[in-house]
């Protein structure tokens, strides 16, 4: 009897599966970016102080160095002052008639403290609103003389 030469050969391999047999991949998940650490305010106080203070001294100093550009170019600044008295017809000045309107401003002020005090037989204390106000007209004429 011949000899079955299949016997010693391994069995046939089985079809391979089609592709579409496979199930398709998981679909790519998106996850979401980890959450910001939150950042300090930059350190203590006196950190922030200082911050602001070179801040501002760098914007003074290039305010400087652009003033100093445009003068260049420009020219400097010139600021003249004039002091000007002018006199009315009767040769009187006028800051001589503004010291008149002080003292006349204040007449008012002065008779009614003087009134009180006569009042109230020389007690300044019951004339207080009267100094007061005598006071105040006094600081106010004073800035109206030149």
């Amino acid at each position: 009897m011949p000899r079955n030469r299949s016997a010693g050969r391994p069995a046939p391999r089985p079809a391979a599966r089609p592709m579409s047999s496979r199930a398709p991949p998981p679909a790519h998940v998106q996850q979401a970016p980890p959450p910001a650490v939150p950042q300090s305010g930059g350190g203590s106080m006196l950190g922030g102080l200082a911050s602001t203070i070179a801040q501002g001294m760098a914007f003074g100093t290039g305010s400087a160095v652009a003033h100093r550009a445009v003068d260049a170019v420009v020219g400097p600044r010139t600021i003249q002052h004039e002091h000007v008295q002018s006199t009315d017809g009767a040769g009187n000045s006028t800051s001589a008639q503004i010291t008149n309107v002080a003292q006349n401003a204040c007449s008012n002020q002065t008779k009614a403290f003087q009134d009180c005090i006569q009042a109230n037989n020389d007690d300044i204390g019951k004339c207080q609103f009267y100094v007061d106000m005598l006071n105040e007209c006094r600081r106010g004429s004073s800035s109206m003389t030149l």
